[in-house]
């Protein structure tokens, strides 16, 4: 992509971040980058521009799409997969065009999700903070084999089922649950589909790979924990929503489930991708979940692989690209 304004007007990105600039600046020259997100607080003061770019924690509410349709925008990229920030409805009704990345490493994503899991079994964590007290003990580092456990899945998109073909890898059994059961994972036996109560009850690891909508919002909520086995491991590596946190702390707390390893959280947007190291954190439920010793936390960097973040800038300016030249938009999203 060589041009980097439309219209003498620049190209716009929002909530970017040191790690994802270099990326961006191997395809294009002269783009305009904002530390600072896009809501109803900062767009206002943006300058004019037809193509922005936003990431997860972007609002762009009606309000906000609202003024920047009078500031000229008619292009709107998501370099990310979810899109429950968006207004999409509103977007139309705007005429502003809204495209994102669907896929970018499904790998990046899966493998990250065991590797929180086998944190969690084996205790990597903890033993890593002995060894460097000089603690060699064992004492309390009991884990277990993942080989011959039950593995639920809720969600069997790319990223779903990238996971599977991994704990398949493990020897592990696999019951899944999806609205859109994957002929592949039934035909070659892969799997086992499932409704949600029969997975929760019989699984000893849970990890979800499910987006975040109206249908999936805390699947997981307090009846849900009620089902799931005391020794049970949770994994959520795909939106904080998908939990009910005051429900999972609940669990923890009463015992009734093993260890959770999140990579995502409800309110991350408060606090993830920041360095807030020197802050008092207000927000009970996170810091609640980081004082559980089961509890591993890591502030959704689950894409964070550079194989990952170099199909994340290509996708996102190819789609920029598309417009540009008034090819189709093969990445864009419509409301439903």
């Amino acid at each position: 992509m060589n041009n980097t304004t439309i219209n003498n007007l620049p190209i716009l990105f929002f909530d970017t971040h040191k790690f994802e600039k270099e990326y961006y600046a191997k395809i294009s020259k002269n783009l305009i980058f904002f530390d600072f997100r896009l809501n109803e607080d900062t767009v206002n003061g943006i300058p004019e521009s037809q193509i922005i770019c936003c990431f997860v924690n972007d609002h762009l509410n009606k309000a906000v799409l609202t003024v920047l349709k009078r500031k000229k925008v008619e292009l709107i990229c998501l370099r990310c997969a979810g899109f429950n920030q968006v207004d999409l409805k509103a977007a139309k009704e705007l005429g502003i065009h809204i495209t994102r990345v669907p896929e970018y490493s499904p790998y990046a994503v899966a493998e990250h999700a065991v590797g929180l899991l086998l944190n969690l079994v084996r205790k990597i964590h903890k033993a890593y903070l002995r060894v460097h007290e000089f603690n060699f003990s064992l004492d309390g580092l009991v884990g277990f084999d993942i080989h011959g456990k039950t593995i639920g899945v809720i969600g069997t998109g790319k990223i779903g089922q990238k996971f599977i073909h991994i704990m398949k890898g493990f020897g592990a059994k696999i019951l899944a649950v999806d609205p859109f059961p994957n002929a592949d994972l039934i035909n070659n036996k892969v799997c086992e589909y499932t409704d949600l109560e029969t997975l929760l009850k019989n699984s000893d690891i849970i990890s979800l790979h499910a987006p975040l909508t109206p249908q999936t919002h805390h699947v997981l909520d307090a009846k849900a924990f009620e089902k799931i086995k005391p020794t049970a491991i949770l994994i959520n590596t795909s939106r904080g929503g998908l939990i009910d946190t005051k429900a999972l702390i609940d669990a923890l707390k009463k015992q009734t489930i093993a260890g959770a390893g999140l990579d995502v959280y409800e309110e991350e947007e408060h606090y993830f991708f920041q360095d807030l190291s020197t802050q008092v954190i207000s927000d009970d439920n996170l810091a609640r979940l980081v004082s559980f010793p089961n509890v591993i936390i890591t502030s959704h960097q689950g894409f964070l692989t550079k194989e990952a973040l170099e199909n994340i800038a290509n996708v996102t300016m190819n789609n920029m690209e598309n417009y540009q030249l008034n090819r189709p938009l093969q990445n864009k999203l419509e409301p439903t």
